[in-house]
């Protein structure tokens, strides 16, 4: 039922890059357009990210298992971001100067992690197909594990980046940590059933 909306779902999630487009044909994206495009790109890339991680929490609450189909479509709109945030901090901050993207990946902690979230996140996508999810079997499940890691990277990338308004990173912090404690409430429900009381995670029918 509720894959009727996913065409809804891939535009909203591609809105954001149009109005990224809009802006830039507008002469529209502030002094300093280089930090806007960072600035937006990667803040869409966590917000996208911790949607894709939110799928699982709010199937197993709501018992919407159809959510599932959103889940693959979110993270690779999240990559897409990260892809451009990277990309416009290569190209039009650096314009290709490998050795001091390396310096300054080696120098600056906030790229660092922010690297390090984006090398993470490459192999995530590249095996979000079907035929990859079969060929690899349970260590896809594994492999995917690692985008827990990537999100905490990215909020501390744009916690450290901030340096004074903290206020944006730490929101995004405190829903990544209730994602984290959601996961760890179901997999303690599921693990231990005589903890009957935490089953209310699992199934929206516990609320009524």
């Amino acid at each position: 039922m509720l894959t009727r909306f996913k065409p809804a779902v891939f535009f909203a999630c591609l809105f954001p890059f149009g109005q990224l487009l809009y802006y830039g044909f507008t002469d529209d994206l502030t002094a300093n357009p280089i930090e806007y495009i960072t600035r937006f790109t990667g803040s869409w890339a966590l917000i996208l990210l911790l949607a894709s991680l939110s799928v699982t929490p709010l199937r197993k609450i709501l018992g919407w298992n159809d959510l599932i189909k959103f889940r693959r479509m979110l993270g690779l709109f999240a990559f897409f971001y990260v892809l451009l945030h990277f990309s416009t901090y290569m190209v039009l901050d650096h314009f290709f100067d490998f050795p001091a993207i390396v310096k300054d990946i080696i120098k600056r902690p906030y790229v660092t992690a922010g690297f390090t979230g984006f090398v993470l996140m490459i192999p995530l996508a590249i095996t979000s197909t079907a035929a990859m999810i079969r060929r690899l079997g349970k260590r896809w499940q594994q492999l995917h594990r690692s985008v827990y890691v990537v999100a905490i990277a990215g909020i501390i990338h744009f916690y450290w980046l901030v340096k004074a308004d903290i206020r944006r990173p730490v929101q995004y912090g405190a829903v990544l940590a209730l994602l984290l404690g959601c996961r760890l409430v179901i997999i303690w429900a599921q693990r231990w059933p005589r903890f009957q009381k935490f089953q209310l995670f699992l199934s929206f029918k516990s609320w009524s």
